[in-house]
């Protein structure tokens, strides 16, 4: 009987050393545009890295990034590194990259690809209007050595097909690269509501944080906001998911709705999600 507690406190002390919290942040900054008047990215791109830095993300995945705006982020997010490219290939077109702190996760491995019947090749999939793509990485937590997956999207706003589609690509390559079934994040902005039917597609094998957080989400419940500051936000189309086969579990969700002046970072809030990140 001694031996038996004395292995049911040694796998509990293991536990609690591999177990790691992870910081998440999906956030679709707006591409930089003079036609939004006050709320251009000249105007809010120092108030939306600060914000970046103030919650600091162990890994933060980015929509609607163009060069200019991946530039600036890359000398001011200090700290952190990315990965991925511009969906017209390279550094072309918006980005749906990856940053990531490396002072607490490491990279081992990245790719991108296109949400489409093509995805190895730069391709516009199904009925959508314009090409769009997926950036995923494997990272491993510096101080557990917990490695997982982060798989960062932005689903097409017309293509019906295109969205429903692309939902069960993204799965398609989450088995075919992960058999070692290491823990995998999905997030994106996904131009959906949570009653549609690619989000039914993709919480065959994936929970919605949103709803996993004990003590519920902190925040507004909707993500797009327009710029309109005066206006409630409640359409939710920003999601951060988890396999549902991970252990790892969601401490705190929340959809950050800080503002500046009377104007928000983006027309979108960012949305974070804690983890306890385990084995």
């Amino acid at each position: 009987m001694k031996s038996f507690l004395s292995l049911l406190s040694l796998l509990f002390c293991l536990n609690l050393l591999n177990a790691q919290e992870l910081g998440l942040m999906t956030y679709n900054i707006r591409m930089a545009t003079e036609s939004d008047g006050a709320d251009a990215w000249s105007k809010r791109k120092e108030f939306l890295t600060d914000q970046v830095l103030f919650y600091a993300p162990d890994v933060m995945g980015v929509q609607e990034a163009l060069p200019e705006q991946m530039d600036y982020l890359t000398n001011n997010l200090t700290g952190y590194k990315h990965v991925g490219v511009g969906r017209e290939g390279k550094n072309k077109g918006e980005f749906s990259a990856i940053f990531y702190n490396a002072s607490t996760v490491k990279e081992l491995d990245h790719d991108t690809f296109w949400l489409s019947e093509t995805p190895e090749k730069i391709s516009t999939g199904w009925d959508a209007a314009l090409p769009r793509i997926c950036t995923y990485a494997l990272f491993k937590d510096k101080k557990s050595g917990e490695k997982f997956y982060v798989f960062n999207t932005h689903f097409d706003h017309v293509g019906i097909e295109a969205r429903k589609n692309a939902a069960a690509l993204i799965l398609k390559k989450i088995n075919e690269l992960n058999p070692k079934n290491y823990s995998a994040f999905v997030m994106g902005d996904l131009n959906l509501e949570p009653d549609s039917t690619p989000i039914a597609v993709l919480k065959a094998e994936l929970d919605d944080t949103f709803e996993l957080a004990p003590n519920g989400s902190f925040g507004p419940t909707g993500t797009f906001n327009g710029f309109k500051f005066n206006e409630p936000v409640t359409k939710r189309i920003d999601y951060i998911f988890q396999k549902k086969t991970n252990s790892s579990k969601v401490l705190k969700h929340a959809t950050l709705s800080d503002s500046k002046d009377l104007h928000y970072a983006s027309d979108h809030l960012p949305v974070y999600a804690l983890i306890d990140l385990k084995p």
